[in-house]
């Protein structure tokens, strides 16, 4: 009997805080559940809960889209066995994933053109889950832009502000999808962090080809899956078109970019217009990058080539002159001069102040249209002979470029028409980095007539550009 008790005693004892805990959980959980059902205290919550931020969300969201495009491209091989197993010139199908908003409630949606370039098959999915296809009505290149067009009316709005006076530091808020449809339903991403800075120029890379000029950093996340989508204010005003990263992962660090909202509005608008972009021309090059360090600290762009006859000569401007300003704007670099002249427009004037020998003197350029390749472009095609950078050739001609085509012989003719050089690296066409020679035969051939194209290209070690439109 002793141990019965005993035995009664202990299982007491080591029940009996259990269900002092369940008694206490019960209590906490009702005096929890009284808490919330407390009108006063659920008011009080929701207001501290809805932050600008929430409301900025809630007001673009509805007009954020998702984008998927369907490109055709050429299979590459990685590996000797692929010459044995993959036929040549074998196309496969390649999904692309984007985002975009709306700006017209008839359809019209603005997206980054590296999104669509090439695509045969473009799917908006709207907000409510819609799957809607889309035209593809142009796309800059250049700028990074394009303009969708889905058939249907009275579709919401994204609210557009202005990047003009953005203050470094202010909250912004990203929407997005990334991932595509990996995530499960068509709500966008939203993320938020402040502007980092303004007037960002960005260099082409290894991975990234084309100039990024006067742009938006934001830390605010900004993933695969993000680009053409919207960067909101506080105020859930649009001021950019998310674009880019700087990441070694493919994810972001808080280092994003955005092309400022004016630019992408002013594209879209004269898309919407003809269904192309004008690039406004001054008739002068000027020097290049040369090495990463120096393009930073450069006081002043010195004018390397002036086009006979061209604005720039119609103003005066010669040779060796020394550009120092554009509109009231500082010019240290090259960049400084494309981002100055990247929102021209055709016949704009172009206010430059420049050192002319020892003197600083001031030049009115008024900008005309890209001239167009004098040659045909078969006969363009005919007078490029181009070699696949290896590490050979990479060695051979002291390339810095470990990509790219090099254009081994040129006719004079075709080097007039287009302003390359022999020994130049094609190192991207638009927006694709070239991997092999073929690939800038198919880019030229495909190329739509009168669209500008640009042509970025490493010469005497240094980073240019040269912009042509095949007739």
């Amino acid at each position: 009997m002793r141990l019965e008790s005993a035995a009664a005693l202990a299982l007491a004892l080591f029940l009996a805080p259990a269900c002092r805990n369940r008694d206490s959980d019960a209590g906490l959980l009702s005096a929890a559940n009284a808490a919330q059902t407390t009108p006063e205290r659920r008011a009080s919550l929701d207001t501290s809960r809805r932050t600008a931020i929430v409301d900025a969300a809630e007001r673009v969201g509805p007009a954020v889209v998702s984008i998927n495009a369907t490109t055709r491209r050429r299979v590459a091989a990685t590996s000797p066995w692929d010459f044995f197993f993959v036929p040549q010139n074998q196309e496969q199908l390649v999904a692309v994933s984007g985002t975009g908003f709306i700006v017209r409630s008839n359809g019209t949606i603005i997206t980054n053109q590296h999104v669509v370039a090439d695509a045969e098959k473009v799917v908006v999915t709207l907000s409510d889950g819609t799957d809607l296809p889309a035209t593809v009505l142009g796309e800059d290149p250049v700028t990074d832009i394009a303009v969708l067009k889905v058939d249907r009316a009275n579709l919401p709005t994204a609210h557009i502000g202005k990047s003009s006076d953005l203050m470094i530091g202010e909250w912004v808020v990203a929407l997005g999808n990334p991932f595509a449809y990996l995530l499960g339903n068509t709500e966008p991403t939203v993320t938020a962090g402040v502007v980092s800075a303004t007037g960002r120029n960005i260099l082409p890379s290894q991975d990234q080809a084309g100039l990024y000029l006067d742009m938006i950093q934001t830390d605010a996340a900004i993933n695969p899956g993000n680009s053409g989508g919207p960067l909101a204010n506080s105020l859930g005003d649009v001021v950019g078109v998310n674009s880019s990263i700087f990441s070694q992962s493919g994810g972001s660090i808080g280092l994003g970019f955005a092309i400022p909202i004016e630019r992408a509005i002013r594209v879209a608008d004269e898309i919407v217009r003809t269904g192309s972009v004008r690039r406004a021309w001054t008739g002068l090059e000027v020097a290049g990058a040369g090495n990463m360090e120096d393009w930073k600290t450069q006081g002043g762009v010195q004018v390397t080539s002036v086009a006979p006859g061209g604005p720039a000569a119609r103003a005066g401007i010669q040779v060796n002159d020394v550009l120092l300003e554009a509109n009231g704007r500082r010019l240290r670099n090259f960049l400084d001069w494309e981002a100055a002249k990247l929102d021209l427009h055709v016949s704009d004037s172009l206010r430059l102040k420049l050192r002319e020998g020892g003197r600083n003197i001031d030049r009115l350029v008024v900008s005309g249209d890209l001239p167009t390749v004098t040659a045909e472009k078969v006969n363009v095609l005919r007078g490029i002979e181009l070699v696949t950078v290896t590490a050979g050739v990479r060695s051979e001609r002291g390339l810095r470029t470990e990509n790219g085509a090099l254009i081994f012989r040129i006719s004079s003719q075709i080097a007039q028409a287009t302003g390359l050089q022999a020994n130049d690296v094609i190192l991207a066409v638009n927006r694709t980095i070239i991997k092999s020679a073929e690939q800038v035969n198919d880019l030229f051939t495909n190329a739509p007539p009168r669209s500008p194209i640009r042509v970025h290209i490493e010469r005497n070690g240094q980073y240019a550009f040269t912009d042509l439109v095949f007739r």
